[in-house]
């Protein structure tokens, strides 16, 4: 279950273009020009499956080729060169993969493009809806994009030992409170800075800033794509300034202007140096916090319901899926692949509920509650209680959905609060070109 850092670090950038049309000119040359029928055949075939991630067990995979005859050629790529390849062969119209990727951020784009079959037509979507909380995130226009494998949501985590130590209250409700708690951390001299925020100018401060922004009561965007940070007394506005401020006012290392959210997880989080990180990822207490090769704060990391503006908000998703491109070979056979290995004892088992043999060290948290609430009661998931009630309350960052501009977006989210933590912009000319990309793009600038 240990998560893949650098996926999370890396996140995805636009292709430029000259990426995608290089990557295009080999695609066409190897398959020689446009994509062949698809076929039908959904046993005794070999599909190919493209994730971000090492495959799982080799006994699940032969366990899937015994039952159905599809064998499964499982291809790892990187985050950022996985999506450029699925542009590349979606535009030239060229067999890449059967099912791959479908990342929460890019279903509004995908879902425009129209590059992925709709899953409601290959997997009973119906059935997932009351227990796979995140798959809101995965629909565009009223079809479903891809379906999540992976539960990822933003916490709050707090070192309580370090919050005890300073006599500050370890489960603050508010941001009032947090604050004030922080405070009180750092004027005991308990730590010198206990809070982390990613400041480098990458995805992860685009959605610690989303997760924030949501804990003041508000969004980023409205149905059509509007700003809806622009006004001071806004909930982004304010996000984005306590944000800054907690960065000059020391509550933040300075060194952080150019630190990622893995960076700080790793080497600050757990290592006892930072106190609390305000939108962490789910599953990182098992995963990184409690293991003892990596960190130094084993069983002192607890998750905190994120403390909202008069009480706990609720947390915002960023999971992954995996859906059919209408370039793959056998659509059926990739769905059926994709309906067992979203199967909430699927999920159970990779998370480790029936031995190590069975699990898959690549996997971060069930999609399905079910499996989460498995884990849980069986003692397999270190603060499943919490996490399993966190992600029952979970909620997409774009209630409508990503936009299908939504890397311009946050490239220029994270760029401008990178520089307003830098100090080469204010926070008021940040959040206004924040703004005024939003306006542009929804627009069609």
């Amino acid at each position: 279950m240990r998560r893949s850092f650098t996926r999370r670090a890396g996140r995805w950038r636009a292709p430029t273009l000259a990426a995608v049309l290089s990557l295009t000119v080999l695609a066409t040359a190897a398959c020689g020009g446009g994509a062949n029928a698809p076929s039908d055949k959904d046993t005794d075939v070999t599909i190919t499956v493209a994730l971000a991630a090492d495959p799982p067990p080799k006994a699940a995979l032969d366990q899937f080729k015994q039952e159905t005859g599809i064998t499964v050629n499982w291809v790892n790529i990187d985050w950022d060169s996985l999506q450029t390849k699925i542009s590349a062969a979606a535009t030239a119209k060229t067999y890449f993969a059967d099912a791959t990727n479908v990342d929460w951020s890019r279903v509004g784009e995908l879902g425009k493009l129209g590059w992925y079959y709709p899953m409601d037509d290959y997997v009973d979507i119906a059935s997932m809806k009351a227990d796979v909380p995140q798959l809101a995130s995965f629909t565009y226009d009223g079809k479903v994009v891809g379906v999540p494998y992976d539960a990822s949501f933003m916490v709050t985590t707090v070192n309580t030992e370090l919050f005890t130590k300073a006599g500050a209250d370890p489960a603050p409700k508010t941001m009032d409170e947090y604050t004030a708690a922080l405070k009180k951390i750092k004027s005991s001299g308990t730590v010198k800075y206990p809070l982390n925020i990613p400041f480098a100018a990458a995805e992860g401060l685009s959605t610690y800033w989303y997760e924030t922004t949501n804990a003041f009561g508000g969004t980023i965007l409205d149905g059509k794509g509007k700003p809806q940070f622009s006004d001071p007394g806004s909930p982004g506005y304010k996000a984005a300034q306590w944000m800054v401020d907690a960065l000059k006012s020391g509550l933040v290392p300075p060194g952080n202007i150019n630190v990622t959210d893995s960076q700080g997880e790793q080497t600050l989080m757990a290592r006892g140096t930072v106190a609390s990180i305000f939108s962490d990822y789910s599953g990182l207490v098992g995963t990184l916090y409690n293991v003892p090769d990596s960190s130094s704060v084993v069983n002192k990391v607890a998750y905190l319901p994120t403390p909202g503006v008069t009480g706990p908000a609720a947390n915002l998703s960023n999971p992954d899926g995996v859906g059919i491109m209408k370039t793959a070979k056998y659509p059926k056979a990739a769905a059926k692949f994709i309906d067992w290995f979203t199967q909430s004892d699927r999920q159970a088992e990779f998370a480790g509920l029936n031995g190590p043999e069975k699990a898959w060290a690549s996997y971060a948290l069930p999609s399905h509650l079910s499996a989460v609430e498995k884990l849980a009661s069986d003692g397999k998931l270190i603060g499943g209680t919490e996490l399993a009630a966190l992600l029952k309350t979970s909620k997409p960052v774009f209630p409508e959905g990503a936009p299908a501009w939504y890397s311009k977006f946050s490239n220029a989210v994270y760029t401008h609060l990178h520089a307003a933590a830098a100090g080469s912009e204010t926070v008021e000319q940040a959040i206004k070109a924040m703004s005024d990309t939003a306006d542009d793009l929804s627009n069609g600038s």
